[in-house]
């Protein structure tokens, strides 16, 4: 039976189906009032099947593996120039971390006998989210800004979903995919019409916590940002990392932040993990963030912009201004003794450069974070030889 959804602010609970609401009455994100983890100390990597990919994790997650194509445990290299080590999340099914949370989103969706996915992205969640809805066999709308990237935006029609182009900032492509999956009406935004600036999800929360916004409308939000059957996958990240070190937490991860689900799904795993016994800390989480798209840096008291005077055109997919989970990374970022920064387009280019220079063919918005590590050492936020990992998250094959 699918976990029932329940809110940690105001502990309303609500029964799994295909009509649940994708965000609390009250304005919280959602979570699943299952928790589970395995007990036990864990087996080294030589003996684990990893054969099913990120589900071998499966005792971690509220969700049954309906959807997949045994993706995960993506390669923990070394990089000495770097004095750190990658983990290439780069060379997954759609070129994309994102298709941890895709997995386990579109098995949710099955288990739930949902007919038709809806989920908002500047592309490569909508990529993930398309793709594996083509192996569920399920229908998919992905909002989109009208200006996505073209090799993403063919990643989605090619997968057989359905592109809405949305005229406007990311966070009006949200609104106006809120507005389809709660039914309430933002204009014909069908093939690139313009989003209104009518309700969006629901039309807000309420003190009472009953203006859930449930998915009466066309479709069942599949949304990476508020689904959390999403993070569920992206904690996995930190299930492989520690399998792949015989079970030993690095000092420090450093990690993109947009909407912040891969360091929201690694504080999660590490956290679940370290619960377990399995490991005996969790890693101080750094992150980093685009310059003028810095909403955790500046709820830090930090410069937004970071040394730069305009915003990042590069890093289009960290481009967020209001992360649906800002409380919960500002939560994880001082539990870990943690950091953010937000970097512009410079130092981020010439990282890129470099990134391909020593063979590690990504997009631009994932060198955000290898140039944050130089940042963080040049800082002294990291000590000289400190045992860091950080995620390489997507693809050079996008840009072309």
């Amino acid at each position: 039976m699918a976990s029932k959804l329940t809110c940690p602010a105001c502990e309303r609970t609500y029964e799994a189906g295909p009509e649940e609401p994708w965000r609390c009455g009250c304005g919280h994100p959602l979570e699943f009032t299952e928790r589970p983890y395995p007990e036990g100390d864990p087996l080294p990597l030589s003996r684990v099947d990893t054969s099913d990919g990120l589900w071998t994790f499966f005792e971690f997650l509220p969700i049954e593996p309906h959807v997949t194509f045994h993706e995960g445990f993506t390669p923990l290299v070394d990089a000495p120039d770097w004095d750190a080590a990658f983990k290439l999340e780069y060379v997954f099914p759609t070129g994309s971390f994102k298709d941890r949370g895709a997995t386990t989103i579109l098995s949710r969706a099955v288990e739930l006998g949902v007919e038709r996915v809806v989920e908002d992205s500047s592309g490569n969640a909508g990529a993930a989210i398309a793709t594996y809805a083509a192996r569920a066999g399920l229908e998919a709308d992905i909002y989109v800004p009208a200006d996505v990237a073209q090799s993403k935006l063919m990643a989605i029609q090619r997968a057989g979903a359905r592109p809405v182009r949305i005229e406007g900032s990311r966070q009006e492509v949200t609104e106006a995919c809120q507005a389809a999956v709660t039914g309430v009406s933002g204009g014909d935004n069908d093939g690139g019409a313009t989003a209104s600036d009518g309700e969006s999800g629901g039309g807000g929360a309420n003190d009472d916590g009953d203006d859930a916004p449930y998915q009466t409308g066309d479709g069942w939000y599949a949304s990476h940002a508020w689904n959390p059957a999403f993070f569920a996958g992206t904690m996995t990240f930190a299930f492989e990392l520690a399998a792949q070190r015989d079970w030993r937490a690095p000092e420090a991860v450093v990690l993109p932040i947009g909407h912040g689900t891969l360091f929201l799904g690694a504080y999660r795993g590490f956290t679940l993990l370290e619960e377990a016994g399995m490991i005996d800390r969790v890693p101080r989480l750094l992150g980093a963030q685009a310059a003028g798209y810095a909403p955790i840096v500046e709820a830090l008291d930090g410069d937004p912009f970071g040394e730069s005077d305009a915003e990042s055109a590069i890093a289009t997919g960290l481009r967020i201004d209001a992360p649906a989970r800002q409380e919960e990374i500002l939560e994880a970022i001082e539990t870990t003794d943690g950091d953010a920064i937000a970097l512009g387009d410079d130092p981020v280019e010439a990282t890129l450069d470099r990134l391909h220079r020593d063979g590690f063919y990504v997009e631009p918005t994932c060198a955000v974070a290898a140039a944050a590590l130089e940042r963080y050492r040049e800082d002294g936020i990291l000590a000289p030889g400190a045992d860091v990992v950080v995620p390489l998250t997507g693809s050079g094959l996008k840009t072309l």
